[in-house]
């Protein structure tokens, strides 16, 4: 039996980690930004929905050409005519999403709150049928919330599609910066060995 004190390092020398040492202040730099672009979000969430749905709105662009650019180039198959109008349809929706982006917020954030009420359902389910085999209220609880959020996105809807893309970018974006921190300050941290 070992200590803590005899425990092995399992830092190796020459591993992935070392080369990301050296790098340790941009990493922490990195999640700064990230934080301060998520205060930004918050600060307007509406204009953070906006962009938002304008990046959704490139995104539908790039995959309907590239659904195209697809179809050509299996156009032997039968299914050709039908590649074609997916991809025209991808285009039309990203060109709709500029066209009219207080539309496409509203009805993403329809769709949003019904996929978080339907996961949240289903989280429920799961936690009751596991619950004799495992730990199951961390997936309850989970399910709970997810449900509890989405059922309010609806509550508030068509309203909430002003602000909550926004707000979840935002919150999105203040985790992930916090969490690139504490990378960067652990790497620091670390003593190589």
């Amino acid at each position: 039996m070992t200590t803590a004190s005899e425990a092995p390092n399992v830092h190796l020398p020459g591993s992935d980690v070392e080369p990301l040492r050296a790098k340790c202040g941009w990493i922490v730099a990195l999640g700064v930004i990230y934080v301060i672009a998520g205060l930004i979000a918050l600060s307007s969430v509406a204009a953070a929905t906006a962009v938002t749905v304008f990046v959704v709105g490139i995104m539908m662009l790039i995959a309907g050409v590239a659904e195209i650019i697809n179809a050509f180039q299996v156009k032997s198959w039968r299914r050709f005519p039908f590649l074609v109008l997916l991809g025209l349809l991808y285009v039309a929706a990203g060109f709709l999403t500029f066209e009219n982006p207080l539309l496409a917020a509203v009805v993403l954030t329809l769709m949003l709150g019904i996929v978080l009420t339907a996961s949240g359902i289903m989280r429920i389910i799961l936690a009751f049928s596991v619950k004799n085999r495992m730990p199951w209220m961390g997936i309850l609880l989970s399910g709970l919330i997810t449900l509890l959020l989405g059922l309010v996105i609806l509550a508030h809807w068509p309203v909430s599609g002003v602000y909550i893309l926004g707000l979840f970018l935002g919150i999105d974006l203040i985790f992930a910066g916090a969490g690139w921190i504490s990378v960067g300050l652990g790497l620091r941290g670390r003593t190589s060995g």
